[in-house]
């Protein structure tokens, strides 16, 4: 269970507050009048979601489920064993995480590195993860390279063990001990053991955490490797879905090819778990190096299986889950003693964990805030929820549902659905029954599920600002509740090194058809905005994202944190709505409004049911168009904005990334601010009102904004809507804002800038170089050499830091698709007592790179191959299609970029790759910026030759 840091990205994320507007104390406000059609019926919701499965076992006991949709020439393979933490006996802790690992690092027939395979035939959205109750590797590729997939997951179901050595061993458990401190690392990162430990008894079998302990991942041996193998890795514990370009004809044939000499395993046993209630209130004192104190709320729920689950999961969503709940009115909006909120249900299969947070505003009394906590949650079950907040739980639960479901794998597609119901329900189609249970939902039910757990005795766990206790960091936990994860799923797919020949020849990879991209269709409104649509029909979604010449780079100078400020507004009140009337009005749509900034731009995009999508769009544009940046919420927001960034300075690669950009671009480059999109403290708090407004006025006007839609329409469909919300749009008379990118001539030597984190279990190192290549230069030879050095998580220099050493979980190279001046970021996690020999290994690796040891031939062709074969997986949904379509129109590419690729990069050399690598990338001007211990990392630096700084963030 883990949770992972930012990706590595330009002012890419949004200003991420808790919703926020006029102080309305009630429960609910009037709704905001709209000329828009009622909201679709929840049961239509629920017709739309349906997954047509067919299934079939083999004499081994492989359960295998099909499901077909045509709209990709891909397959997702899902492989789901029933085993994960929850099994390991005492002593074994970590075991299940561990050896999923393992199953990364070559089979009998197919030895080395899984992953390199898998890019071989263009895999998109794969990985491992291990949870409680179950252990999964997934991916989806062209269907032309199917049998490869299944041939190289029936290897290691079948083969693994004679591929296992204490070498392999060895080294994934340093790599699974680096993931572990990564996640220590983090603010409020050893929150989950206590709560385990707390709320579940001695030997109950969900009481240790996934990533186990260091002493017994230490004590694991090859015998435990092998047991563990045989034990629970056989196919008659496993269940195989293929969702996508596929028949079931199909796959018998080619399932019984690969699975059906594999021989049944032992017989599952289960291991059963009880739901324990604690004997009277528990309460925790924990500190820790945070921006704000966070008060929990948990309790020991039911499993999935429980019809109650459901009932229990819209109780939480309505006090504390919605944009609109009763504790984001009330705590945030209306006593503003808070500066977020959550509530949320955390399901396994036979338990589940609920769970309360209240991040209290600084300067606030803690103790007052959790009191007044506790005793609105006592009014909530005394008197229940509204049939409108039960209804709007429901529909913003189904409508999320039914975008998750546009992907035929990955994290949340049709693969993983349907595995999950087989696995932890002996039936696929269990999601289609949970929908139908909360369309039903009554205030009654909701309100009598809610009584009958929460009413329970609670955990109270509260996690104040300072120095973490020798106890505490006993605890050696994690931060949040979530699956063990093979690789980072926010870092890009790796590429690895040539794997080694098989010994049982692999299947040739049919041929798969370069990608077709949809058509992009072009028009203008009256007012002269530009459209961009492509059609996605696969589910009942249209996404819409109004784009803004603007983002960061546009922000002032003067006042840093001015165009954050402004989009975090923009759905906090408009001159007729307030904040909770357009939360309410969002969840009874079913629709989500968002706004950020990137480096480059300012977007607003729009998800709607398409039901409801012109009652969304009116939505959508009064957002826009008329923000109130009422003076009270301006102060509210000003409050949650500092709060972020004084959480930013407690968080390792939020430290880096607000230290190094200035140090690379200068301070009067539009790049050089903070990455992280938030500003600067005294920045944020010099911004006027008269500011925010100007800023609209200047930047987020119809003659700077270009509209893109993807989705369940076409462009005959939508124009008229487009046309009614805004099409009337006048631009303001003051003149348009514009950006001037320029380079200083200071001289920026390289050198290492050292920030002190005391009580840092590892060190985060963050290094940084100008290219001189920008976006709009379309430089795809350098990104695909990029690919090469450490543009993914098993390139060169995670095959040196986390493979071969086993000091980094993750570790590689970036380039961000920002439109100007084009940098590389190098970045390791690494543990700390390896920190300057990191960056040594890293600086030769580069070094090497661009010198004596540059692109093989094989590395070339791994390379492209993979880019090509990944091309048809890589815009599958409508979310895919606007994020292409809007970094083509950034970088001034053509409609038809993606479908030219192809042909770019089967003319790539490996000479070409070196060239362009070498032309742009100086690593004798890497600026390193590493955050940890100083007094343990300090005396290490003096090795690596460089000047040695100390960094600080007054601001």
């Amino acid at each position: 269970m883990r949770f992972f840091p930012r990706p590595l990205t330009l002012g890419l994320f949004s200003l991420a507050v808790t919703a926020m507007a006029v102080p309305v104390p009630a429960m609910s406000a009037a709704p905001a009048k709209t000329d828009a059609a009622a909201p679709a019926a929840l049961s239509s919701l629920v017709a739309a979601v349906n997954i047509p499965y067919e299934q079939f076992t083999l004499k081994n006991g492989l359960r295998v489920i099909v499901h077909t949709d045509r709209k990709a020439p891909v397959v997702a393979v899902s492989v789901w064993y029933h085993v994960g933490s929850r099994f390991e006996p005492a002593g074994k802790t970590g075991f299940a995480h561990l050896f999923e690992h393992l199953m990364f690092y070559g089979s009998e027939n197919a030895d080395g590195p899984f992953f390199g395979r898998l890019e071989d035939i263009g895999a998109t959205d794969w990985n491992g993860t291990t949870w409680f109750d179950r252990t999964n590797y997934f991916e989806t590729v062209p269907t032309g390279a199917l049998d490869r997939a299944l041939f190289l997951e029936a290897d290691r179901m079948g083969h693994l063990l004679g591929a296992v050595t204490q070498a392999k061993l060895d080294t994934q458990r340093g790599v699974v001990q680096n993931e572990k401190r990564m996640g220590e690392n983090q603010p409020y990162g050893l929150v989950e053991y206590a709560q385990l430990a707390a709320m579940l008894p001695e030997g109950h079998p969900y009481r240790h955490s996934t990533i186990g302990s260091m002493a017994d991942l230490n004590a694991a041996s090859l015998a435990d490797v092998q047991n563990w193998f045989k034990t629970h890795y056989g196919p008659n514990n496993a269940v195989l879905v293929l969702a996508g370009d596929i028949d079931v004809a199909t796959a018998k044939a080619k399932v019984e090819k690969w699975f059906g000499a594999i021989p049944s395993g032992p017989v599952p046993k289960d291991v059963d778990a009880t739901v324990p209630t604690l004997p009277r209130d528990a309460e925790k004192l924990m500190h820790d190096n945070v921006a704000a104190t966070r008060l929990y709320r948990n309790w020991i729920v039911p499993g999935v299986n429980s019809a109650d689950l459901p009932q229990l999961d819209l109780a939480m969503a309505v006090f504390g889950g919605l944009k609109s709940s009763r504790l984001d009115n009330i705590l945030v909006r209306g006593e503003k003693v808070a500066v977020g909120v959550s509530a949320s249900i955390q399901p396994f299969e036979k338990l589940s964990i609920a769970e309360i947070t209240v991040d209290v505003k600084p300067g606030q009394d803690a103790a007052a805030v959790g009191r007044r906590l506790d005793q609105l949650l006592a009014d909530y079950l005394a008197k229940g929820p509204t049939a409108d907040e039960v209804q709007r739980a429901a529909t913003r639960q189904l409508s999320g549902t039914i975008g998750g479901l546009e992907k035929v794998g990955g994290f949340s597609g049709k693969a993983v659905t349907l595995a999950e119901g087989a696995v932890y329900s002996g039936d696929p189609g269990k999601y289609k029954k949970d929908l139908v249970l909360y369309a039903a939902a009554t205030p009654q039910s909701v309100g009598a599920a809610a009584q009958k757990w929460l009413g329970r005795p609670v955990f109270r766990l509260t996690v104040a600002p300072g120095e973490r206790s020798a106890e505490d960091n006993a605890l050696a936990g994690n931060a949040t509740h979530r699956p063990a994860f093979f690789r980072d799923p926010k870092k890009p797919a790796p590429s690895a090194g040539t794997p080694p020949p098989t010994k049982v020849p692999e299947p040739a990879i049919e041929p798969v058809k370069d990608l077709e991209f949809p058509e992009v269709e072009h028009a203008t409104l009256k007012n002269g905005i530009p459209i961009l649509f492509a059609r996605r029909a696969t589910v009942p979604v249209v996404r819409v994202s109004v784009a803004f010449d603007a983002g960061n780079a546009a922000d002032d100078k003067a006042k840093l944190g001015t165009a954050g400020l402004v989009t975090a507004l923009l759905d906090e009140g408009t001159r007729s709505r307030n904040s909770i009337q357009i939360a309410e009005e969002q969840e009874r749509l079913g629709a989500s409004i968002s706004a950020g900034n990137g480096m480059d731009t300012t977007n607003v995009g729009l998800y709607a049911l398409k039901p409801n999508l012109d009652a969304s769009l009116e939505l959508l544009a009064d957002v826009i168009r008329n923000p109130a940046f009422d003076p009270k919420e301006v102060e509210r927001l000003r409050g949650q904005v500092l709060t972020r960034i004084a959480a930013e300075k407690t968080e390792p690669m939020p430290i880096a990334q607000r230290l190094l950009p200035p140090l690379l671009y200068g301070q009067a480059h539009p790049y050089g601010i903070p990455f992280t999109g938030s500003g600067t403290e005294s920045g944020v708090k010099a911004v006027t009102r008269a500011d925010l407004a100007a800023f609209h006025g200047k930047w987020l006007r119809p003659d700077n904004a270009t509209i893109f839609v993807t989705g369940d329409t076409t462009l005959a469909e939508i124009l008229p809507l487009l046309e009614k919300r805004f099409g009337d749009w006048k631009s303001p008379q003051g003149e348009r804002g514009s950006k001037l990118f320029r380079m200083d001539r200071m001289m920026r030597p390289a050198r290492i800038i050292l920030v002190d984190k005391p009580q840092s279990p590892q060190s985060l190192i963050l290094a940084g170089l100008l290219t001189g290549k920008r976006g709009t230069d379309n430089p795809l030879t350098l990104l695909t050499a990029n690919e090469v050095l450490g543009g993914s998580s098993t390139s060169r220099l995670i095959m040196d830091l986390r493979e071969t050493k086993g000091w980094a979980y993750s570790a590689g190279t970036s380039m961000p698709g920002v439109k100007e001046t084009i940098p590389l970021l190098v970045y390791a996690p690494v543990q700390t007592d390896k920190t300057g020999d990191s960056i040594i290994a890293a600086r030769k690796d580069i070094a090497e790179f661009l010198t004596s040891k540059g692109t093989t031939a094989a590395e070339r062709n791994q390379t492209i191959n993979s880019q090509i074969l990944s091309l048809p997986g890589s815009f599958e949904t409508s979310s895919d299609l606007l994020g292409a379509m809007m970094r083509n129109w950034l970088l001034g590419r053509p409609d038809d970029f993606y479908e030219k690729l192809p042909g770019i990069y089967r003319a790539m050399t490996p000479v070409d790759l070196d060239k362009a690598a070498r032309e742009a990338i100086d690593p004798d001007r890497l600026i390193w910026v590493v955050v940890g211990d100083a007094k343990l990392v300090r005396p290490q630096l003096d090795a690596v030759g460089l000047p040695v700084e100390t960094g600080t963030l007054a601001d």
